[in-house]
């Protein structure tokens, strides 16, 4: 059984827990941002790049079975990371959950608090973005 977002949102919490210095905080970010997988080339195009950030970033959307399934790419390492997290708590979750979600655990990692502006900006267009694509295929 798939976890919750707020289980989800817990389990990033917990794990940014153990690095106490903001440095190792980024070289995990970077880590993640590492590990997603690849986004089909079909998709890295400007059709699918998220207005409003800095980096580049490419999210993909579909709908399966009630369920939102986001994929995604960016050209600078931090913003990779940071798309990572939010599909690891959004992809594979039903779209009303989406929607009702605030994505408390970026703050309770202080993850907007030690972006620039223009990054901070950025996160907020990917999590908007994210979140028009669940109201799109909201019944």
């Amino acid at each position: 059984m798939a976890l919750s977002i707020s289980e989800l949102e817990q389990e990033i919490a917990e794990e940014f827990d153990l690095f106490e210095d903001q440095m190792e905080k980024y070289e995990y970010l970077i880590d993640v941002g590492k590990k997603l997988a690849p986004l089909p080339v079909q998709y890295l195009t400007d059709d699918y790049l998220v207005k409003g950030c800095q980096s580049k970033v490419w999210l993909h959307a579909y709908h399966q079975d009630g369920r939102m399934y986001y994929e995604a790419d960016s050209n600078t390492a931090i913003t990779k990371g940071i798309i990572a997290l939010l599909i690891r708590v959004l992809s594979g979750q039903k779209t009303q959950d989406i929607l009702d979600c605030p994505l408390g655990f970026i703050d309770r990692i202080n993850l907007r608090a030690h972006l620039s502006s223009q990054r901070s900006n950025g996160l907020s267009a990917m999590v908007q973005k994210m979140k028009a694509y669940a109201a799109a295929y909201h019944q």
